[in-house]
Parts: structure tokens; sequence; C-alpha cells
């Protein structure tokens, strides 16, 4: 599903945000992309999304080569694929949480009847439609991720893409966030595989892999939470790549990336 090959992202003069990475995630499958501040995480998802396009190498999506879109077609693509959590919401405060939750399926071309109704079912699902008609600054930062999290589900998108949506949460909420996204795994019927984690809770579900700061992504073997983070010390910045094809329940595939993550074990020793 998603495939990058010697990948680099280089930002003026200085040193590469991500140098030489290779890396695939099958569908079905949930990785969870782990180092330090700066080591190029966000980066990563950028290129995924068809934000950014890599200074050489490639990022293949669903066998499309979204490094090629120009604008117009990274926008096509993102509307299609993709579904975008922040750890800042990034909400339009000046809309109301039911448009804010709307505005991906207007954009797509869905008529405002069934957007309406597709947003307010989200809503439900995730416990806070009763706030359809608030603004999104009366919320609290549970409620507004909450509210991201509807938005991004909005055009069931086959790829949802996580940048520390519950970074700036309490412990509490950051919980909910996840087993709310747990739930979605159970009932969504487009089967969305979830691996959230809060300095330290990565789901065991997960496959790993560590940013560096010499930029590189590794392949750690998932052998629980404790050794991954002994292996990657005090790696505090997290985020997740999350796939959901026709999966009810996150898996892995048999033998599926084992020849690359061969070569990534080997790079990150």
């Amino acid at each position: 599903m998603v495939d990058l090959r010697d990948t680099t992202k280089k930002y003026d003069d200085g040193p590469p945000a991500l140098a030489g990475v290779t890396l695939s995630v099958a569908s079905g499958e949930c990785v969870a992309i782990l180092g330090h501040s700066g080591s190029g995480k966000s980066t990563l998802l950028n290129l995924i999304a068809g934000l950014d396009k890599p200074s050489s190498g490639t990022v293949t999506v669903n066998g499309t080569r979204v490094d090629q879109f120009g604008e117009a077609g990274s926008a096509k693509y993102r509307r299609a694929s993709i579904g975008m959590i922040f750890q800042f919401f990034n909400l339009l405060d000046d809309l109301t949480v039911l448009d804010n939750v709307m505005v991906p399926a207007q954009l797509a071309g869905m008529g405002k009847g069934e957007a309406k109704r597709r947003a307010i079912e989200l809503l439900g699902s995730l416990g806070i439609d009763r706030h359809v008609k608030a603004y999104p600054q009366r919320l609290s930062g549970g409620q507004r991720q909450r509210v991201a999290l509807a938005r991004a589900l909005m055009n069931r998108p086959a790829l949802l893409l996580a940048d520390e949506p519950t970074g700036v949460l309490d412990s509490s909420s950051a919980e909910d966030v996840r087993q709310l996204l747990l739930e979605l795994v159970r009932q969504d019927s487009d089967g969305l595989s979830a691996a959230f984690d809060d300095r330290g809770h990565v789901l065991a579900t997960a496959d790993y892999f560590t940013t560096d700061r010499q930029t590189t992504v590794a392949y750690v073997p998932t052998r629980g939470v404790t050794a991954v983070y002994d292996l990657i010390g005090d790696a505090f910045a997290w985020l997740c790549l999350l796939t959901a094809i026709g999966l009810v329940r996150p898996y892995r595939p048999a033998g599926a990336g084992a020849t690359d993550r061969g070569a990534l074990r080997e790079a990150g020793r």
C-alpha cells in the first residue's frame, strides 16, 4: 500500500530531513514511527500525504507515484484517499463543529444533505453529537481531537495519518482517543487499523520504525513496548501511520514486506 524507495528530503543547504529511507507498509498493517524531535517523522508523513515532494527517491501509495503529482493531483489524492489528524487539531474556529467535519466531504463533491448525515453519524459514534452547533474554542482538547478524527474519517479514507494527535492532551483524554480508534477498528466496515502511543503506550499490535538523529528509518521487530523504548532511549515524540483497507482488525499479513524489513534491520545496526 505504501512504498518509499531510497527517499531523501533536503531543505536548502542544511542536513537532510530524511536520508535514503526505504519503507514498505502493506494494506492492513499498523505501523508506529518513533524518534527524537527533528528526526524527520512529520516530513515522512508529509511525503506520504503528498504535502511535500522528495528531493530524490520515490513515494508510491496503492501503486500510484504520489511524488509525481502536480498541485491539483496531490489535492485530489488527499481528498479521495487520505485522512489526517494533527497535534493541534487544525480546526476552523469560525465554523461550527458540524461544519468543520463536513468540509472534506463537500470539497470532494458530496451533497450537503449526505455530508450532514455522515458528519452527524460520525460525531455520534465519537460521543460528541450534542456539540454539533458549538464552535471549537468552546470545547476541551479531547473533544476537539474527536472532532478532528471525525473530519479525518468523513471520506472513508484508505490511509489515515496521525501526527502526534495526543501530544497536547492530558493522559485521560489521550487514552480516550486511543480507545476510540480501537473501537473504530472493531466497528468500522472499512476496517480501520490503528496503533497509538503517548510516551510509552504503543499498542502491542503495531510494528515499529524509529527515526534517529542521523535521520535513518530502521525496522524494530515487535518485541513489546519495553524493548522498543529501551532501544530508542529517551525518544519522546511519536506518530503513527495507520492503514485501512477492507480489514476488520489490525493484523500483519504473513511474509508481507519481509525483504525490505531485513534490509532495514541491517541499516539500523
